[in-house]
C-alpha cells in the first residue's frame, strides 16, 4: 500500500469527495492507464474516459473486475471502490445519456495516479 496524504486519507480511506473542477485529472486526456492512489491496482483506460462537465473525471467502463460497487450509506447513491483495496473512488451513475454506454463513474482525481502508455 502507497503513503496517502491528509487529503487523500480524508478522500480515499473516509470517502470524502474533492471538490469539483479542481482535480489534476479532470480536464485530463492523454494515452494510458488510471490506476488507484492507494494500491496501484489498474482502474480505467483512458479510451473509456470522458468529458461530462460535472467537474471531476468521468469514465463509462472500468478495467474489467478492477472496480467494485457499494449502496452509499446515504441509502440513494451507488459508491464505487477499488476492488482490490476497497478505497474509495467516488460514484456511479447511469440513464444520464453522456456515451452510448449510458454509466458515468465519477471518481475523484485524488482517489488515482495516471500511467502513460
Amino acid at each position: 500500500m502507497n503513503e496517502l496524504n491528509k487529503e487523500e486519507t480524508r478522500v480515499i480511506i473516509h470517502k470524502g469527495t474533492e471538490a469539483p473542477f479542481v482535480g489534476e485529472y479532470t480536464d485530463h486526456f492523454v494515452e494510458g492507464i488510471y490506476t488507484c492512489r492507494q494500491c496501484d491496482a489498474e482502474l480505467y483506460e483512458s479510451k473509456s474516459k470522458f468529458h461530462s462537465g460535472c467537474g471531476w473525471p468521468s469514465f463509462d467502463d472500468e478495467i474489467q473486475g478492477a472496480v467494485k460497487r457499494v449502496l452509499d450509506a446515504d441509502g440513494r447513491r451507488v459508491e464505487i471502490v477499488c476492488a482490490n483495496c476497497d478505497g474509495h473512488l467516488g460514484h456511479v451513475f447511469e440513464g444520464e445519456n453522456f456515451t452510448d454506454k449510458n454509466i458515468r463513474h465519477c471518481v475523484n482525481s485524488i482517489s488515482m495516479k495516471f500511467k502513460s502508455i
